[in-house]
């Protein structure tokens, strides 16, 4: 596995830590739907305190998936796509290997089934 590879998969590596947890999903199912928004007010909308929500903000925000942006005295939090994307398409990949893999199979079991005849 190249450098630029191994790179990529530890950065997938961390969208998936990030978004197996269900308060991180609700978090981005929240920001999504209403944009650019305080972590308080994401707090309000979820049975957390508002220091979790700015712990799981921060996980979230190193796997490239949200950024914060301060405006005022305030840190307001948006969806980053990009991570989600890539990690997205290389998760397509693998499903395209496992399908011609599996299509292979298929192929070869079906083919010694008719030789068998």
């Amino acid at each position: 596995m190249t450098d630029e590879r191994r790179g990529g998969v530890e950065s997938f590596d961390s969208v998936l830590v990030a978004l197996a947890d269900p308060t991180r999903r609700q978090l981005l199912d929240l920001l999504a739907a209403q944009g650019e928004v305080t972590a308080t007010t994401l707090a309000e909308r979820l049975p957390v305190s508002r220091q979790a929500v700015v712990k799981h903000l921060a996980v979230l925000d190193a796997a490239g998936l949200v950024s914060g942006c301060r405006v005022g005295r305030e840190v307001r939090y948006a969806v980053r796509p990009a991570a989600l994307d890539a990690t997205a398409r290389w998760m397509a990949g693998l499903a395209a290997d496992w399908d011609r893999r599996l299509a292979n199979i298929k192929r070869v079991a079906e083919a010694v089934e008719r030789d068998s005849r």
